[in-house]
């Protein structure tokens, strides 16, 4: 038998009580995928991580099967079903493992946020310790009641931790401990480590984990998680050099005629894209299904497929709703909201059995609207909750969908409905395109992109 450098349990049996949610938090999407993906993707991309058992609850084996077939997650070996506590479920996890000396680390499904770093530290550790555990340092204040509810202590927080996952050890320790606690019908505890310290096994070691790494509980945490992929997708998409890989790509885009749009055809060109632009002065409206089909219908006879479609078609008309005709406000929901549609609807129709990926753009004001835009910010609004929406329809089928929210950005329809702005107040329209370019060659998807000076 080969030996294994590190075994992962994934606790997944979860089923949300606090979260309120008639889905179990491990399978709602985050930033395009489950929950539960997320974090196998940080075993199965770990070089010493061999191996992966997901411990489920028997309900959910069909739906976990399925995740795992559609990921390709080559490491899972065994899917076993687990008990209703916590501790029922680390001790089927780690039966599923034979060599007592094997290093295990038990993870939370709902930490989808843990990085390579807090791993290596973990299997390090268990070099010289048998048992692990990752922690943070407390921000807040922690003070502990009395019977009275009243204040018996306060802690000195520089000895203190939040505690995390994964936990991490060696598997016969801790094979042990679950073993000892079999008997005992009334114990209470939280996790593994305190299992090793309840029976007295061994000393526990701790290395630090990741402020990032957050467990989902509540609803708001998902806001939260969303929030720091985004923050660490951008935070590794700064290098140009990424879009070299931009060489035989074929892309579409719509509204290309000025602003972003221009930019984003200019740097695909300049890095070796096949490039379709087109906007309303080629005759293309987007909110006009036969025309938007026309043009991706001849892209794909041209060069075979498509692997990327940009629609920066937008309109703006500022000023109060009172002052506004129809004929104002059907422009910008037609050109801004059924464009969106009829791009996004039209790009999936030639993407379905190759991939790729779609760029809607939005707005800051999508969030709150405001006053002398109303109807444009209702739109951005709008497009928001499509590509949210369209994003789980396309996931099977390997179809991103993303939308691209850039600040303030010098624009020709910008300066039409504001005038002249000091230029270092707005956003470079090049840095917009950049972004969405890197966008497209990454793995996001039903993200709403930020783009920032």
């Amino acid at each position: 038998m080969c030996k294994r450098n590190a075994s992962a349990i994934i606790l997944a049996s979860g089923t949300g009580q606090r979260f309120r949610s008639e889905t179990p938090k491990q399978f709602l999407k985050l930033a395009g995928k489950a929950v539960l993906e997320h974090t196998l993707d940080v075993f199965e991309r770990h070089t010493q991580v061999d191996e992966i058992i997901v411990v489920i609850s028997s309900e959910q084996r069909q739906l976990v099967e399925e995740t795992i077939v559609r990921g390709v997650y080559r490491k899972v070996t065994h899917i076993v079903n687990g008990g209703f506590t916590r501790q029922a479920s680390s001790a089927a996890g780690v039966a599923a493992i034979g060599d007592d000396n094997a290093k295990v680390l038990v993870h939370d499904a709902v930490r989808p946020l843990l990085n390579e770093g807090t791993i290596d530290r973990c299997l390090e550790a268990l070099d010289c310790f048998e048992a692990v555990d990752t922690g943070v340092p407390s921000p807040d204040t922690v003070i502990r009641l009395g019977a009275d509810g009243c204040i018996a202590e306060i802690p000195d927080r520089e000895q203190l931790r939040l505690g995390q996952t994964p936990q991490a050890f060696r598997a016969g320790i801790l094979r042990k401990a679950h073993a000892l606690a079999a008997s005992e019908v009334n114990l209470r505890v939280t996790d593994d480590c305190a299992l090793i310290l309840h029976y007295g096994l061994s000393k526990v070691h701790v290395v630090a984990g990741d402020i990032s790494n957050i467990k989902i509980t509540y609803p708001s945490d998902v806001y939260l998680a969303d929030r720091l992929f985004q923050i660490r997708s951008s935070a590794t998409a700064q290098d140009d050099s990424a879009l070299t890989s931009l060489n035989g790509k074929v892309i579409v885009i719509f509204g290309a005629s000025k602003g972003i749009g221009k930019y984003i055809a200019e740097l695909s060109k300049a890095n070796g894209a096949r490039v379709r632009a087109v906007s309303r002065s080629d005759g293309i409206d987007v909110a006009n299904t036969q025309e938007v089909q026309s043009v991706l219908v001849a892209t794909v006879e041209r060069y075979g497929r498509i692997d990327f479609i940009a629609n920066t078609a937008g309109v703006l008309r500022t000023g109060l709703l009172a002052g506004q005709d129809d004929a104002e406000v059907d422009e910008q929901i037609l050109t801004n909201l059924r464009g969106s549609i009829v791009v996004a609807r039209e790009g999936f129709n030639v993407m379905h059995k190759t991939g790729g990926s779609i760029a809607l753009f939005t707005s800051s004001s999508y969030t709150r609207g405001r006053a002398h835009s109303a109807v444009y910010s209702a739109t951005k609004a709008a497009v928001v909750n499509l590509m949210q929406g369209l994003n789980e329809e396309y996931l099977p089928f390997n179809v991103r969908i993303n939308a691209i929210n850039p600040e303030r950005t010098a624009t020709s329809m910008r300066t039409q409905n504001f005038g002249v702005e000091p230029e270092d107040s707005l956003l470079d329209a090049q840095t917009v395109a950049r972004a969405t370019l890197i966008a497209f060659l990454s793995e996001r998807t039903g993200q709403v992109i930020d783009v920032r000076r």
